[in-house]
């Protein structure tokens, strides 16, 4: 018998939506398929015609006074991460030379702090503001880290691992208070969560983290704010980003934000009271585990994000025993599932890298059911309570 397995790594990258699927096929049977959407001719004004129309999709879902104009696609988050803050950076330091040094905080995705040697080799000075206990950055601190050299301040909208929300309006209003340019990577909370993206300048996103396919992002950037390009060859999307545009991969982006935006607050109560539930029963005392964080799932984290530390067992042994028994889930991140050191995230944080050590983030949306967050529950438990037996 094929053994059956329950996906629970949604933040890693979540299941194709239907919406989308259906959104590449009409794409596949439609007259300027695989046309240039840069081309004059009729076909290639089609592609352009629809590429547009997945732009101001996004816009829209984005809010906050983004306009189409403003939204460039790209491959993925990595490439809207690396874009918004190398080429921001460049881009502030152009209109004013004095300023050159760039703010991050230290639960960024990797995507972002591994640019730390790429800045100072071009040379920026690169800052790291950290986090307290609960996984948030205190505005104040980054006050502290802010003057008038600075050119950009990235900070995520929410942890991909913790699944922490952090205030981004006033991180921004403290960023934009001193003229530096404000980026946010909200890769993992777009149309999970309605943030306020009023005071921010750029904002990433992904396709795969809602149900859109891989391989296409976006980074959306208001067109007052300076953005140097990374790739070169071509005056694709306005300049910004070279090469030829993945239509079919927007369109099916665009669907999947339609699909996911139609539904998002009534997804948000089902999707955060199920959690809440899975964190009771996990963490409740005497199981051996706890959560990362004590931050409120309804108010301040995001609502598909479950995540555990088990002190007493690795991560590789958990994710090996629940893979056994049909659960796939991940420790951290997916995208550093490869190391087998202890989370940044969870380090910054202060938790003792023992405990770290032990850390699994179970992540999903509203098409995971409740009875199967129950069995894993049962299955989490039953490993736990084996391994720690087996140990006495």
């Amino acid at each position: 018998m094929t053994q059956r397995y329950e996906y629970l790594d949604y933040a890693a990258s979540a299941p194709v939506r239907p919406e989308a699927i259906a959104a590449e096929r009409a794409y596949e049977e439609s007259s300027y398929a695989g046309a240039n959407p840069n081309s004059l001719h009729t076909l290639g004004r089609q592609a352009a015609r629809a590429l547009d129309g997945a732009r101001r999709d996004i816009a829209r879902a984005l809010g906050g006074g983004f306009r189409p104009s403003d939204v460039t696609f790209t491959s993925g988050g990595t490439e809207s991460n690396n874009l918004a803050v190398m080429g921001m950076a460049e881009g502030a330091r152009a209109r004013s030379s004095r300023r050159n040094r760039v703010v991050l905080s230290a639960i960024e995705h990797d995507s972002v702090l591994d640019l730390v040697g790429s800045l100072r080799s071009h040379g920026f000075e690169v800052e790291l503001v950290g986090v307290g206990r609960d996984g948030m950055v205190d505005p104040c601190a980054l006050e502290h880290l802010l003057d008038d050299t600075c050119a950009l301040v990235s900070v995520m909208a929410a942890n991909n691992e913790t699944g922490v929300i952090q205030p981004i309006s006033e991180l921004a209003r403290r960023a934009h208070a001193h003229g530096a340019l404000f980026h946010t990577d909200a890769v993992q909370g777009f149309c999970r969560v309605r943030f306020d993206l009023s005071e921010v300048d750029a904002v990433s996103v992904a396709g795969h983290k809602i149900g859109g396919p891989v391989g296409i992002g976006a980074l959306a950037v208001r067109g007052r704010a300076p953005l140097r390009p990374q790739l070169f060859g071509g005056g694709q999307e306005q300049g910004r980003r070279a090469g030829t545009q993945n239509v079919r991969g927007a369109l099916a982006f665009a669907a999947a934000v339609r699909a996911c935006e139609g539904t998002l607050d009534e997804s948000r109560r089902v999707v955060s009271a199920r959690a809440g539930s899975l964190y009771e029963r996990l963490c409740a005392p005497g199981t051996g585990i706890l959560p990362t964080t004590t931050t409120v799932v309804d108010e301040g984290r995001l609502p598909g994000i479950v995540s555990i530390m088990v002190p007493s067992v690795d991560s590789e042994t958990l994710i090996l025993a629940l893979d056994q028994a049909g659960f796939e889930v991940s420790a951290a991140s997916a995208c550093s599932s490869g190391s087998l050191d202890a989370s940044h995230v969870l380090l910054a944080m202060g938790i003792p890298r023992d405990q770290a050590l032990g850390s699994l983030r179970v992540s999903f949306d509203e098409r995971v059911p409740a009875d199967v967050l129950d069995r894993f529950a049962d299955t989490l438990m039953r490993i736990v309570a084996e391994r720690a037996g087996a140990w006495r």
